[in-house]
This record gives structure tokens, sequence and C-alpha cells, in this order.
């Protein structure tokens, strides 16, 4: 199993992942608020700005503080030193 950090601590399986983007398109802003609806919003920024948003296959949204890129490049690394 890849884990991912996503900031302060946080972490999420890399196999898990469906997109890692960027929280500021209006898109994304919508897709949040319905996953708080369902109670399927995970804040990880501890109280900073949401700069990305993790995608996961089970629906779930995770915030980040992070930008997009470079959980993207953390991403690629990951792949590329366990295959």
């Amino acid at each position: 199993m890849k884990l991912l950090d996503i900031g302060f601590g946080n972490t999420v399986n890399c196999d898990r992942v469906v997109a890692v983007v960027n929280a500021d398109a209006a898109p994304i802003k919508r897709m949040i608020a319905a996953a708080k609806e369902k109670n399927l919003a995970i804040d990880t920024t501890c109280g900073r700005k949401t700069k990305s948003v993790v995608i996961m296959d089970s629906g779930h949204v995770v915030m980040s503080a992070k930008d997009a890129e470079s959980l993207n490049e953390k991403m690629l690394k990951k792949g590329e030193n366990n295959e």
C-alpha cells in the first residue's frame, strides 16, 4: 500500500485516488458542497485555505492545504519507486 502525504500528518492510499484537482473551480466547489451534504467530505486543511481536492474511488472528497501540482508530483514519485 502506497500512502500519499496530503499535509499535517494526514495520508491517503494512492491506489484509491481517482483524481487530484485544484479547489478554485466552481464545479469542484459544488462537488465539495455535495460531499458535505452526504457526509463524504474530509477536511485536512487545519483551518487553512483549501488548495486542492483529492477525489477517492469511494466517493469521499478530501480537502488539502497543499497545492495539486505538488501532490501529483508526489504520487508520480511513489509510483516510480514502488513499481
